[in-house]
């Protein structure tokens, strides 16, 4: 059950350290003055909170800095305004003040205003504001970034980048930092693999904790949630607060800083060939993308973030945006509201973060349906996810930060919240993520209704008191971008799928056959045939990428529909290219070697054979009656029910293992010889006897 958008929330933080209260006056406050002032310190910002004023339009906070005796030793400034659309909560406003150099000590007051008339100040609050973290004494602990030994003057190289991460990489057993590729101009993209005690040995052994990713910086000039994944990194690797360690013993977390280091280096948007990244995830003609979302196929996120800068001065602090698409299947789309409208509104209330939908106030034409932009493409994928912007400037609720390191403090360490509290949903949400990510999977594979080529999910305005006074616009498909009856397969020519492309960096690209081993779908060839299937988990991305509808397409497949509906009564001997769809076969099934054998929403009352066979893909299919599956290049099995024994045996199917997922089978399962070893994507089967050799653990 969806958790309730709530509407009363205790002020509290993610990580408090001390708490600092005004001291109660001896005579009653004046009218309209706010009271009860409190300041929670917290990793680079301070959570101020106070008691509402009746009436008040909104809020100014303002920080003085002083020294130990509380001395000031400068001006008082305005750092902050709060307005009621900010938060969902208004009968407990507070507002996260990180504008300032972590570790000093200053004082707070606040006070409302009703109009344009500014009434009496709170009484003062003083702290000592969370000094960076880690125990400069301690080995890992004390290690720094660039960006932090320079007091947010500097943002972090490359190359101390790889130094960082190869310093945390030597001194924490909790980390492995893997090569995922390189950028065009060869510098490596890493990716930290971090668990608890140890991370995973392989990716598929790391498929199986159910991971996070964090893709920190696509866009090579907005940089700050780059910085916020390096310091996490670090609190992740040497940490010894249970919270930590409890996240790490029950998932991995998957950190790529920097994918776009060209851009970064240049502090450019797009990578060394001018391309925008985030506008090639599903294409992936570059090979930043494709190292991506080759990652995604072996590690298998469950759960992601993907970090930006808006350029919006009037927008909220992080404006967040679930995939939209409407190809997306609905049990992710609500996984991912959840996660931000259910989660981060409420939690950001409490921090006082303005956690806002992307765009927020007058967002212009953000947040649509291009299923190259990762929101999308990872939906498209069954990844719960969002997309994560802070706000590039001050802008009119924080008038200290013309001042371009407070700016940065505050972008900072508003993402190293954000990562933080994505963690903490994941820990407290995995199994609801877990099942959104089923149901997606195996409502994909049953391929049933509309194909839309290009067209969102509604965003509606969140319930007043709101965050943003705007949700993002509607991107409704137009009907010549609708299919609504979806082909079984696409079939491309030898020339479209293996031939030379010209689309990627110095006009040299990879192949379309490259492309789809990339994404990591199924393929059947026949000849000089080469078949996707649509009963497949990405059913809902295949299409954008290989029917002539698509906007931005690889090519122009031809589509193929279903050859079998219906009933057919006897034994049916299966060669070429064979779909079924909502048909029933009484009989045995033979699938003959070259042949290949693709159904959905159909029932086989017999035996299915195939002994060298193209290809098996069975989604939302049942077979009353053994199965047996032998020599077969390209196999998968989804949401099937099997009445009878199941054997997989001496299949070679080169670097695309046979998936085997939420199948119930009634009877025993053995799996031997097969290269590589099966899977089940995460989701389990019911065998209702003995599972053998390579399939005991499916």
């Amino acid at each position: 059950m969806r958790r309730q958008r709530p509407t009363l929330i205790a002020v509290s933080t993610l990580i408090a350290v001390t708490l600092t209260t005004a001291p109660t006056p001896a005579n009653a406050a004046p009218p309209d003055q706010v009271t009860a002032l409190t300041a929670h310190q917290a990793d680079g910002y301070t959570t101020l909170a106070w008691q509402p004023v009746d009436g008040a339009t909104d809020y100014q906070i303002e920080r003085t800095p002083v020294d130990a005796d509380n001395t000031p030793t400068g001006a008082p400034t305005i750092v902050g305004i709060w307005r009621p659309n900010r938060q969902i909560n208004q009968h407990a406003p507070t507002f996260a003040d990180a504008g300032y150099n972590p570790g000093d000590t200053f004082q707070w007051r606040v006070r409302a205003r009703t109009g344009t008339t500014e009434q009496p100040y709170s009484d003062p609050v003083t702290a000592t504001t969370t000094a960076p973290w880690g125990n400069p004494t301690t080995p890992g602990e004390q290690l720094r970034t660039g960006w932090e030994t320079t007091h947010a003057a500097q943002y972090t190289t490359d190359t101390d980048e790889y130094a960082y991460t190869a310093a945390i990489d030597a001194l924490s057993d909790r980390v492995r930092v893997v090569e995922l590729g390189r950028t065009v101009q060869n510098r490596p993209i890493n990716m930290m693999v971090i668990g608890h005690p140890t991370p995973a040995a392989t990716p598929e052994a790391v498929a199986a904790t159910a991971p996070v990713a964090i893709n920190c910086n696509v866009h090579g000039n907005e940089p700050g949630d780059r910085e916020a994944c390096l310091i996490m990194a670090r609190q992740l690797a040497f940490s010894t607060d249970p919270r930590i360690t409890d996240l790490l013993s029950h998932t991995t977390v998957l950190i790529v800083p920097t994918i776009n280091g060209d851009g970064r280096a240049n502090n450019t948007r797009g990578n060394s060939t001018g391309q925008d990244l985030n506008r090639d995830y599903s294409l992936i003609r570059q090979p930043e993308t494709t190292a991506y979302i080759t990652m995604v196929r072996d590690y298998r996120p469950v759960a992601g973030y993907d970090g930006h800068e808006f350029g919006n001065s009037r927008a909220g602090d992080l404006p967040m945006l679930p995939p939209r698409h409407q190809n997306v299947a609905q049990p992710i789309f609500d996984q991912s509201q959840d996660m931000i409208e259910g989660h981060m509104y409420a939690k950001g209330a409490e921090a006082g973060w303005w956690a806002c939908p992307y765009g927020c106030e007058g967002g212009g034409n953000v947040g649509l349906s291009e299923e190259t932009i990762l929101r999308n493409t990872l939906g498209l994928k069954n990844v719960t996810n969002s997309l994560l912007e802070l706000r590039s400037s001050g802008g009119q609720t924080r008038p200290d930060e013309g001042n371009t390191t407070n700016n940065r403090r505050r972008k900072t360490y508003s993402a190293l919240w954000t990562f933080h509290q994505f963690l903490d949903y994941h820990r407290a949400d995995r199994a609801d993520i877990l099942k959104a990510r089923s149901e997606a999977i195996e409502t994909q594979a049953a391929n049933t209704g509309r194909l839309v080529f290009r067209g969102s999910r509604p965003i509606p305005a969140h319930p007043a008191p709101h965050p943003g006074d705007s949700p993002p616009p509607l991107d409704a498909p137009p009907a010549d971008l609708i299919l609504d009856n979806p082909p079984c397969a696409y079939k491309l020519t030898d020339a479209q799928y293996n031939g030379a492309r010209t689309d990627g960096p110095g006009g040299v690209g990879t192949t379309v056959a490259q492309r789809i081993a990339a994404h990591g779908w199924k393929v059947i060839t026949i000849g000089d045939d080469h078949y996707i299937p649509l009963n497949q988990p990405e059913r809902g991305l295949i299409p954008l990428l290989l029917d002539g509808k698509g906007v931005e397409k690889l090519t122009d497949g031809e589509r193929v529909y279903p050859t079998l509906t219906g009933r057919r009564n006897g034994p049916l001997a299966v060669t070429g290219f064979t779909c079924a769809d909502d048909a029933t076969i009484n009989g045995p099934v033979t699938v003959r070697a070259g042949a290949a054998l693709v159904t959905t929403a159909t029932t086989i009352s017999g035996p299915l054979t195939a002994a060298g066979a193209a290809g098996i893909l069975l989604a939302d299919s049942t077979i009353n009656g053994p199965v047996r599956i032998a020599t077969t290049d390209t196999i998968s099995i989804i949401d099937a029910t099997i009445a009878g024994p199941v054997d997989l045996s001496g299949n070679t199917t080169g670097t695309d293992a046979p998936v085997l997922a939420g199948t119930t089978i009634r009877g025993p399962l053995n799996c031997t010889g097969n290269n590589p070893t099966p899977h089940n994507l995460g989701i389990a089967n019911t065998v209702h006897g003995p599972r053998t050799t390579q399939c005991a653990a499916l």
